[in-house]
């Protein structure tokens, strides 16, 4: 092999799925990233061989506590993440990280792929972090996380982590898939500087005040206090748990073990009973229905019969010579009656 041959890059060598799932099942972490990668594929021959691998995985998921942290950017989830990680890896636990942000390009986000700003937990052999891939729809990256969560399950973690940037939409996909919603609040600002909304705080199975250290701890405890009020007015999220709220500092430490305590006590209290089961299985039939929309909604946009009087009738709709439930309806009996 002459010098220019020796340099030139080696492609990949295509897997079987019996490669990827023994990989998985061995905890092998190379394997686990080309599986990931093997199902944020958009390639139709990927996305077949990813089902695949993923239907024989299922019977060994379903076995990790699923914990969600979000907050408005600018809270700390970053510093917040890496010591609550490290605390989790010293008590012997297997963590996985992972992160549900399609705009990503855009926001910079917290850890989406710069594990720079985690550099303790990235090096740690313990824990495994991946990012979403970034520029693609909210419902593409919620696919992702969610099957990403159940080949970190088949590997062998025991805690995984799934954070979200910002607050909106991605909270309620977020809730979606996680047993647990952690909430991170700053201190001393309002909800309308943080972006909360109300339905937000609603889904919290606790919430945190963070950077509650220095000169922010009396704005901290202060904000501790009309939060802990505010939750006695909302339902809680979890039936059978009540929502607190605890202060806590993601550079300092403080706060990180009375975090995992509750997480540790929710666990404890609602697993016998059955409810974290109960939410999984909701979550697997919502997940099921989302797709299902997803699907017949990029099916409909995509026809192109539909897309040829879609032109004409929005045409007309602006003219005032049709209305829009009749556009609707012509545009509907013309996709099913092309089916």
């Amino acid at each position: 092999m002459n010098g220019a041959d020796s340099k030139t890059p080696r492609k990949k060598t295509a897997l079987s799925p019996d490669a990827y799932v023994a990989g998985v099942l061995g905890g092998d972490r190379a394997m686990l990233s080309r599986a990931i990668t093997l199902i944020e594929s958009t390639s139709p021959f990927h996305e077949a061989q990813a089902q695949e691998v993923l239907q024989r995985l299922l019977p060994y998921t379903g076995r990790s506590r699923r914990v969600g942290i979000t907050g408005s950017p600018g809270v700390g989830k970053s510093t917040f993440i890496e010591s609550f990680g490290c605390y989790l890896i010293e008590k012997g636990l297997t963590l996985a990280v992972l992160t549900i942000d399609p705009s990503s390009k855009r926001s910079g986000g917290s850890i989406l792929g710069d594990k720079t700003r985690m550099e303790k937990l990235s090096r740690d052999a313990r824990a495994f972090i991946r990012p979403s891939p970034s520029g693609e729809s909210l419902g593409g990256v919620a696919r992702r996380t969610r099957e990403t969560l159940l080949l970190c399950e088949a590997a062998g973690f025991n805690t995984i982590l799934v954070e979200t940037v910002g607050v909106g939409q991605s909270e309620t996909t977020l809730r979606s898939m996680v047993d647990f919603f952690l909430l991170l609040l700053l201190p001393g600002a309002g909800d309308e500087l943080q972006g909360i909304k109300k339905g937000i705080v609603e889904m919290a199975d606790a919430v945190l005040v963070n950077k509650a250290d220095g000169d922010n701890r009396l704005r901290a405890e202060q904000a501790r206090a009309e939060q802990q009020n505010a939750l006695h007015y909302l339902q809680a999220a979890t039936p059978g748990w009540t929502t607190e709220v605890g202060l806590c500092s993601g550079l300092t430490g403080e706060g990180i073990p009375e975090t995992w305590a509750l997480v540790d006590r929710f666990y404890a209290q609602l697993e016998p009973a059955g409810t974290i089961a109960k939410r999984r299985q909701q979550q697997t039939l919502e997940w099921l229905s989302n797709l299902v929309n997803d699907g017949l909604l990029r099916r409909f946009y995509h026809d192109a019969r539909v897309k040829e009087r879609m032109v004409v009738l929005q045409r007309e709709l602006l003219a005032g010579t049709t209305t829009a439930v009749r556009a609707a309806r012509e545009l509907l009996d013309l996709f099913g009656g092309a089916r």
